[in-house]
């Protein structure tokens, strides 16, 4: 499948059926309608970024080993119904995808449901449309779905993560569509969560490559503890890959209440990190009959039967912010185990 050849199909049609059944034809597209990446239509999203060199390669992405422009990035963009704005987003998210730590490799050709989720932060986010209110992961928002939906497409066209060919994902899952959400930093107590990675709060995106969200509810906790009790449990289930043999991270996005009530009385980031990896423990014996002691690391066979072990490595792997609007609902967002978060600025 080589999508360089997009260039020889008739793209003078706007009928979105016609064109979705005329990329299907050569294995492209992701099963709905697209639009036409017309020259016209692609100049126009890449006159956005300025005197940039629409031909430079961001990033190489496996499996394909595709080579990601700018120009390519635009033509999914397109594809994708993305706006002009939305382009230096992506661009960055493929300059993330191709960090070491995040191992896209593994995460295009596992059989688990993994997909890169995109969490947008600071003013760009505010600028360009991004919802990280009410239904933030959710549909309704143009800036949110056409994104990452446009990042999946970059992934199957570029990268070559087709079901089947690069991508052996058992069955797949819905956020392998669309998964981008924005960081609601207008209601956040702790301020934006790129800062805690050291990159500018005002303009930077965060690829973790992870489930679908896990929804927590706690509607009635006036107390930290309680709320995030609900949150450790969550946390706790066998069937994750961030069972205690990966050592992955965990993206815990609260909602506004929840937040508010930890930031309320005094908890910060860390304190909320240290609370849930102690509190998300399970015990060992268990753990060992689970999964066979397979990849365990030395420290971890020493450990007796009635021990307990955290769900992750270390209190670092869990990582806070804020998402949602008003309702006392959260959410934990297991990673893949294999692969690390990757947080950069936005940059044309």
């Amino acid at each position: 499948m080589n999508f360089d050849n997009y260039r020889m199909l008739d793209l003078t049609t706007d009928d979105p059926m016609a064109l979705t059944a005329t990329f299907a034809s050569h294995g492209w597209g992701d099963g709905l309608p697209l639009v036409a990446p017309t020259p016209d239509r692609v100049e126009t999203m890449l006159s956005y970024l300025g005197d940039v060199d629409p031909e430079e390669v961001i990033a190489t992405l496996p499996p394909r080993s595709g080579e990601a422009t700018r120009r390519m990035i635009a033509v999914n963009a397109v594809l994708a119904g993305c706006a002009p704005q939305h382009l230096p987003v992506l661009i960055s998210a493929v300059r993330a995808l191709s960090a070491p730590e995040l191992n896209l490799r593994g995460v295009n050709a596992t059989t688990h449901c993994v997909a890169p989720l995109l969490i947008i932060h600071g003013k760009y986010a505010s600028d360009a449309g991004y919802n990280g209110g009410l239904g933030a992961f959710g549909p309704g928002n143009h800036a949110n779905a056409s994104t990452g939906r446009a990042l999946r497409l970059i992934l199957l066209h570029i990268g070559g993560a087709v079901p089947g060919g690069g991508d052996a994902s058992t069955q797949g899952g819905p956020a392998k569509y669309t998964y981008c959400v924005a960081e609601n930093l207008d209601e956040s107590p702790w301020g934006s969560y790129a800062t805690t990675k050291g990159v500018d709060s005002g303009s930077a995106v965060t690829v973790h490559c992870g489930e679908a969200p896990h929804n927590v509810h706690d509607m009635e906790s006036s107390d930290p503890a309680a709320i995030l009790d609900k949150v450790a449990s969550a946390m706790c289930s066998w069937g994750q890959n961030n069972a205690p043999i990966s050592q992955g991270e965990y993206f815990i996005t609260l909602c506004p209440e929840h937040a508010f009530t930890c930031a309320s009385q005094g908890w910060s980031r860390d304190d909320i990190a240290s609370y849930l990896y102690n509190k998300a423990t399970v015990n060992v014996g268990e753990a060992k009959q689970a999964f066979a002691l397979r990849a365990w690391a030395p420290w971890q066979h020493a450990l007796g039967d009635a021990d307990r072990i955290a769900m992750t490595e270390k209190p670092d792997n869990i990582k806070i912010l804020v998402v949602g609007g008003p309702g006392k609902h959260s959410s934990i967002i297991p990673s893949w185990g294999m692969t690390k978060s990757v947080t950069v600025p936005i940059m044309p």
